[in-house]
């Protein structure tokens, strides 16, 4: 299970952002308590609120993973960005908070393959460079991951700010495949809230703050941003996800060292 403390929270990504400090390169950041974490996920209207009424994401008939992963992101701004604040496209119109036990979460962390990287164990690397990028190669990958039956995928990306500008330290997203999001859906989401509102004041009031004087920690209070505190996990977890080999390229870049082929896709 996660290191939650029951006294005083960790140090927060917006602590450190107040403090003018660089959060750890790879580091898990989330709204949670002591029974569950929150993560995000954005969804058509249909689904989003057959999901909400009946407290099933697959409650609609329109849900259906097919052959794509379902990716999931404990960072808010993160979700943000990739769904553009709910106004991307009809597909992400709506944004979901799930929650998950702590147990549920890290099992999904416990099974995963890191798609970043070419120096971590069972990288994706050697694919990217085996098959190349555009829609070619992008389905040769595709095939590829199939056939070796993962069933969870986590990249880590650059962290985005409230007002969706990337930031120099690494958000994960965590990709369930097809194979295991029925399991997912059925066992492990305890709790679902529509927070498409809360999205869309948000961008309201950024699009009104034209000198950026609205800070974080004022969306904090105003309850547009959640407390994201630090989310620790067990030494065996840290090491399926590569968590301080992202610390050591992070030192790199930050010195002006090479991180050469780090960079990956952002998934959706």
């Amino acid at each position: 299970m996660a290191t939650i403390s029951s006294t005083a929270p960790p140090p927060t990504a917006v602590a450190a952002a107040a403090a003018n400090t660089t959060p750890p390169a790879r580091q898990i950041r989330a709204l949670y308590d002591d029974d569950t974490i929150t993560v995000y996920q954005a969804y058509s209207s249909t689904i989003a609120d057959a999901a909400v009424a009946s407290q099933r994401l697959n409650a609609s008939p329109d849900f259906a993973t097919g052959t794509r992963m379902t990716w999931i992101k404990p960072s808010w701004c993160w979700m943000l960005y990739r769904s553009g604040y709910s106004y991307k496209d009809s597909r992400q119109e709506r944004i979901l908070a799930l929650r998950m036990r702590h147990a549920d979460f890290l099992s999904l962390l416990r099974d995963a393959h890191v798609n970043e990287g070419d120096r971590l164990p069972g990288s994706c690397k050697e694919r990217w460079v085996k098959h190349g990028g555009g829609a070619e190669g992008k389905e040769a990958r595709r095939k590829e991951r199939v056939a070796e039956w993962r069933k969870v995928t986590v990249q880590w990306d650059p962290e985005r700010s409230p007002r969706i500008g990337k930031l120099a330290h690494r958000s994960i997203q965590i990709g369930i495949s097809p194979a295991l999001v029925g399991r997912w859906v059925r066992e492990m989401i305890v709790g679902i809230e529509d927070v498409t509102d809360r999205a869309r004041e948000l961008k309201r009031v950024l699009d009104g703050d034209e000198r950026k004087k609205v800070g974080v920690e004022e969306l904090v209070k105003r309850g547009l941003v959640p407390l994201e505190r630090v989310y620790e996990v067990p030494e065996d977890v840290r090491r399926v996800l590569g968590m301080d080999f992202g610390e050591e390229e992070g030192v790199k870049k930050r010195s002006g060292g090479s991180t050469k082929g780090d960079e990956m896709p952002e998934q959706d």
